[in-house]
């Protein structure tokens, strides 16, 4: 098997060394996804509004929410599926799932989710932002850390 080789998929897992509910928090709260994935967000109604550093807000459909194992999402015309399982020690493994039918929107966001993840490892595990805030230093112009 090569790598992300799963046609129309995009599959990532990480470990946390923190409780899955507080994984599911990172995950499903505004204040919780402002700390890793957007400048901010709104969830009401069934809806998130994404606001992201250089891209117009973007409104996202909540799909399915099961407390603390699963979390998916319409997001930029793809279908984004979080599920968390417990690991020993009171940890967290979550697996990423993206289904994307566009291959070139695939090479884009495969690199995209390393990032996300990567920030939010960082956020729920050591309560540190590593995104940079600034308009300038984004993903279009080669940094990873917008």
């Amino acid at each position: 098997m090569a790598f992300q080789d799963i046609e129309g998929q995009i599959v990532w897992k990480v470990h946390f060394s923190s409780a899955q509910e507080k994984v599911f928090q990172a995950l499903t709260t505004d204040e919780g996804r402002g700390k890793f994935w957007a400048e901010r967000t709104t969830e009401r109604q069934g809806m998130i509004e994404f606001n992201i550093l250089n891209y117009p807000k973007y409104n996202a459909k909540i799909i399915e929410r099961k407390p603390t194992e699963l979390f998916s999402i319409e997001y930029f015309g793809t279908t984004v599926t979080f599920r968390l399982s417990k690991a020993p020690n009171n940890e967290t493994d979550l697996t990423l799932i993206v289904t994307v039918q566009d291959e070139l929107l695939k090479r884009e966001m495969t690199a995209g989710w390393v990032s996300v993840l990567m920030a939010m490892k960082a956020a729920v595990d050591f309560d540190v932002d590593l995104r940079n805030h600034d308009p300038r230093r984004v993903w279009e112009n080669g940094y990873l850390d917008n």
